[in-house]
């Protein structure tokens, strides 16, 4: 707690010196050029720096009420502070940079390191990187920081059957070219994976999220093979950017002191993601689909699907941008969340009917920006779901307002 305690002194002292204007501390802006992509996200985030010293830091804290009542029944209203993250990153040299992402969760009751690399450019086509990696799948795992969203919870599909936010501790290449107004993309890397929580965990269903509480996985590999991520992606600058992806590896321990243990059993994610601003109306749409394939031991019962899917869809329209309340260049936003998450698709075996364990929700949204760093955001949600059975919905409604903002 005692680096916590000097970590967060100095971001304190950085923030009160740069309210001063002084010319000492700069802020790096966050780059808007038509050549971003979702792969640009780790870096696309403004930063302070403090004269020559090489290292920049920034971060951002979200926090946020909520009233929610299920079948008629509700806890009342609570407050949370979800998360405050901090970046530290340098240029260590020409051509070498750093970059980490530190998270405290819910108060400070858990703390991750979510990103750490060391990047060296050899070509705009050939990047190295290593370290603790953002596995880019999607396109959300890579674009969280929640300023960026009009919507208090993050996505239901992007963090239960992608486990946003999934990292590793592995190795890999990525580049991007740019020719008249289209940028291509890529990403690929080999790092630690999944494990046999997935389908041995308290959620009695086929559940990934459940391999984040392996703690070990930044040690070592849980069964020796490599977690395989991959993604390309596409934009044409005036219309929008299309990425596909996949993350595939065995999670099982399927081999130990030279014991045949069992068969390997994969896990295999592939996703598309979108995302594109009509310029007339200066409307923004982004969303994912994910498909998840599972290989479940014959001697698990059917509430452990095989297969999963879902994806969301966001539209933001602004609808007032002007000086607002002494704020310059300030923004009024209506937006709307549609999103799905099917945690067993198929048929029941016996029977031929349908196995159903999945989750529906929308959620309507307003969110003013007095810039484009800090959003205040209220939103409406109802969700509903359905057991593996089938039986009657149920239902979630409730109101969540509160901020979130880049430091």
């Amino acid at each position: 707690m005692k680096q916590v305690f000097v970590l967060v002194l100095l971001l304190t002292s950085l923030s009160a010196t740069a309210q001063t204007d002084s010319p000492f501390i700069k802020r790096i802006p966050v780059d808007t050029s038509k050549s971003q992509m979702n792969m640009d996200a780790v870096y696309n985030r403004p930063f302070l720096q403090a004269g020559k010293i090489p290292v920049s830091i920034g971060g951002y804290l979200e926090a946020n009420s909520s009233y929610f009542v299920t079948n008629g029944i509700t806890e009342g209203l609570s407050f949370q502070l979800p998360r405050m993250t901090v970046f530290i990153s340098s240029t260590i040299k020409k051509r070498i940079k750093f970059l980490s992402e530190i998270e405290f969760e819910e108060g400070g009751k858990e703390i991750n390191i979510e990103f750490a690399s060391m990047d060296i450019t050899l070509h705009p086509l050939a990047n190295l990187r290593g370290g603790i990696i953002m596995n880019p799948i999607g396109a959300f795992n890579q674009n969280h920081d929640g300023p960026k969203w009009e919507f208090v919870s993050r996505p239901i599909a992007s963090t239960t059957i992608i486990p946003a936010t999934w990292s590793n501790v592995g190795f890999g290449m990525y580049g991007k070219y740019a020719s008249n107004n289209w940028v291509w993309a890529y990403e690929a890397y080999a790092t630690n994976g999944f494990d046999d929580r997935i389908i041995n965990n308290d959620m009695n269903r086929t559940w990934l999220p459940a391999s984040k509480e392996n703690g070990e996985r930044f040690e070592e590999s849980f069964n020796g093979v490599p977690l395989v991520t991959a993604k390309t992606a596409i934009k044409h600058r005036k219309v929008a950017e299309i990425g596909l992806s996949w993350m595939g590896g065995a999670y099982n321990k399927f081999r130990e002191d030279g014991i045949e243990l069992d068969k390997k059993r994969r896990v295999d994610l592939f996703a598309i993601d979108a995302n594109t601003t009509i310029q007339t109306t200066g409307t923004y749409i982004t969303g994912e689909w994910v498909w998840a394939f599972i290989d479940v031991p014959g001697s698990f019962s059917q509430q452990f699907g095989d297969k999963q899917q879902g994806g969301f869809i966001d539209i933001v329209q602004p609808i007032v941008k002007r000086r607002m309340f002494g704020w310059d260049n300030s923004t009024l936003n209506v937006a709307l969340r549609v999103e799905h998450a099917d945690y067993n698709v198929g048929q029941f075996t016996e029977t031929g009917g349908r196995l159903f364990d999945h989750t529906y929700a929308i959620t309507p949204a307003v969110s003013f920006r007095p810039s484009q760093q800090t959003v205040i955001r209220a939103n409406y949600r109802y969700q509903w779901e359905k057991d593996i059975l089938g039986n009657p919905e149920s239902r979630t409604a409730g109101i969540q307002i509160g901020f979130s903002t880049y430091f």
